[in-house]
């Protein structure tokens, strides 16, 4: 049987019995002991009925102290409208006191409120069992919808992480391709400015290579034209004195 804590009403807002010593560990075989406490009158089918319904709603608290084990069962007294308005007073208190949060996700004023809704269904139970455990599925479906809520947005978390991840990664080769085409861009731009150059000096080039040809034609051309008038001129001068 595993150890649990008792339940101090201080720490829970759902009414509890005071706690009951159901046995001790046995050290040596003895009689049974004949209480002289006053027997407790027996309850009706009614209130054992309400009883039962409570049990299996909420179980009975079971700890082991000093060699002797205890239970503590939940109380089947009917609540009154003080004890609601304590209620909603205390619930007041424990947010405040436990600075939960008003809005958002918050572990005490969920644990807080699931302890207040508990309450409720006991004292509903005590009054109509039927009510008690229509509450009871109530409560369960909405515990199975939180608790479906949390895998949600744990598989989105990881789903999240994982994409993360691979953005990450994706990140790191575009980079990569980045880098790379910066390089191709450098080489390309160099290649350009190279090929540039060598135009200018091709371009300069043929530029004095004409400018020389040109020169020469010229200088030639000057030296046709010489010539040409030095032999007019002897021509005339031979056919000159023949008049």
């Amino acid at each position: 049987m595993g150890e649990r804590a008792p339940v101090s009403t201080e720490d829970t807002l759902v009414r509890y019995d005071n706690p009951v010593l159901v046995t001790k560990q046995p050290e040596k075989a003895q009689p049974p002991a004949i209480s002289t406490a006053a027997q407790p009158c027996i309850p009706t089918e009614a209130k054992r009925e309400t009883e039962e319904i409570l049990n299996a709603i909420l179980p009975p608290k079971e700890w082991e102290e000093d060699g002797q084990i205890w239970t503590q069962k939940i109380s089947s007294t009917p609540a009154t409208r003080l004890d609601v308005i304590n209620l909603q007073e205390m619930l007041d208190t424990r947010l405040q006191q436990r600075q939960a949060r008003e809005t958002g996700i918050c572990p005490v004023r969920r644990q807080l409120y699931t302890q207040c809704f508990d309450e409720l269904i006991r004292q509903v139970t005590i009054n109509c069992g039927e009510r008690g455990l229509l509450l009871l599925r109530v409560r369960d479906e909405a515990r199975t919808t939180m608790e479906a809520y949390q895998t949600l947005y744990c598989s989105s978390i990881a789903f999240g992480m994982r994409k993360a991840l691979q953005s990450e990664q994706g990140k790191s080769d575009l980079m990569d391709q980045v880098a790379k085409l910066e390089a191709e861009r450098s080489a390309l731009e160099k290649q350009c400015t190279e090929l540039k150059q060598k135009t200018e000096q091709l371009e300069r080039r043929a530029a004095e290579l004409r400018a020389a040809e040109e020169k020469r034609h010229q200088e030639e051309l000057l030296a046709l034209k010489k010539t040409n008038a030095q032999l007019k001129a002897q021509l005339e001068g031979i056919i000159a004195p023949k008049k």
